[in-house]
């Protein structure tokens, strides 16, 4: 049975969103669209944090957009990243490491990287809210946080043991795409930057950097997940997604604040 045209962006907003649309009982199409996802929600978090921002300032502008991509993904993004820190950082086993990230509750080493990430986030983009074409850092980061996740779903990319996600989604995404998407993802900073900046060469070029770093940030990630747990598995595709954004904040952050 053929797949309709619609039926991957519909499983990638019914998995990475709290959107309720018809989708098929697969996976198959959700890293490929991931990207679309990450525009979408960051456009909407970004809306939140603009009419924050101008209603009672940048920190609140920023714990909103925030509080509303939190929202938005169901934590589900930072429910993974919590789990992986967890997995990642005490001295254990591979198979005691990812038996911790099963478990449902959240330990220490989790509990202090979801907080410090968070209070990240809300710290650099509530100087960037406070800057000439700032706010498009979030969309951006947003849109390459998703890259980073299509990324795991690359030929070849190892799964962890017992990842039933990693399985459904492995090989869903080719070179090709991925190229493009990431390719898409700057050439829509730089155009953002430069159309809506009063100094656009310097903004396009804090975004460009921004979506770099992120991407690299995500994939050193990813790398010590292959080491230590012998691959990805969906809570190190979500940790993957906060760290590329986390670290694309704070490149912009330092590069247009």
């Amino acid at each position: 049975m053929s797949r309709r045209p619609w039926t991957g962006p519909a499983e990638a907003f019914a998995m990475l969103s709290i959107a309720r649309v018809p989708a098929a009982a697969s996976a198959r199409g959700v890293l490929p669209w991931a990207p679309l996802v990450g525009l979408v929600l960051g456009a909407l978090a970004t809306a939140v944090g603009w009419l924050g921002d101008r209603a009672a300032g940048p920190l609140v502008g920023a714990v909103l957009a925030v509080a509303v991509l939190a929202a938005l993904t169901r934590g589900l993004h930072l429910d993974g990243l919590a789990d992986t820190a967890d997995g990642l950082g005490p001295l254990r086993g591979r198979e005691r490491a990812l038996e911790v990230m099963r478990a449902g509750d959240v330990g220490p080493f989790g509990v202090v990287t979801l907080v410090l990430t968070l209070l990240l986030q809300v710290a650099c983009l509530a100087q960037l809210l406070g800057v000439d074409g700032g706010w498009l850092a979030l969309p951006t980061a947003t849109v390459a946080a998703r890259v980073a996740m299509a990324r795991t779903g690359l030929p070849g990319t190892p799964i962890a043991a017992g990842s039933s996600l990693g399985a459904a989604v492995a090989g869903t995404v080719s070179r090709r795409w991925l190229a493009g998407a990431a390719l898409l993802t700057v050439m829509a900073a730089v155009a953002g930057g430069l159309l809506l900046s009063d100094d656009g060469p310097a903004t396009a070029l804090g975004l460009t950097a921004a979506v770099a770093v992120g991407l690299a940030a995500s994939e050193a990630l990813s790398s010590r997940a292959h080491t230590r747990l012998g691959g990805v598995n969906g809570d190190v595709m979500g940790a993957m997604g906060e760290v590329a954004a986390t670290a694309a904040l704070l490149t912009a952050a330092v590069l247009l604040g």
